[in-house]
């Protein structure tokens, strides 16, 4: 008896075609500057309902704005730092997204 095998087929598999990241996205600060128009207290109120600091931590980074001209309040991507970017700005306190070395 002799058993006949067919000729292997080659192996095609029906995969989506998938984008890979060739971007490498940088790490940004949210930066707050200080001026002489806005009062510790607007600060502090912003950094607590914006960037969700807690009352010590808002206070701690107004002091720093305020004795050093600027501070970065926050770290992250971006994406996530540009909203709150604009919400601070929207309450006239002068903020900026930089990215970080």
């Amino acid at each position: 008896m002799s058993i006949a095998f067919d000729k292997p087929k080659p192996l095609q598999k029906d995969l989506p075609d998938t984008d890979v990241l060739t971007e490498h996205e940088e790490p940004c600060s949210l930066i707050v500057w200080n001026d002489e128009v806005n009062t510790f207290e607007w600060v502090i109120d912003t950094l607590m309902e914006v960037c969700g600091h807690s009352a010590e931590q808002a206070e701690q980074c107004a002091f720093i704005i305020h004795s050093h001209g600027k501070y970065a309040v926050k770290y992250g991507s971006y994406d996530d730092l540009k909203p709150q970017c604009d919400a601070i700005t929207d309450r006239g306190i002068g903020a900026t997204v930089e990215i970080t070395a």
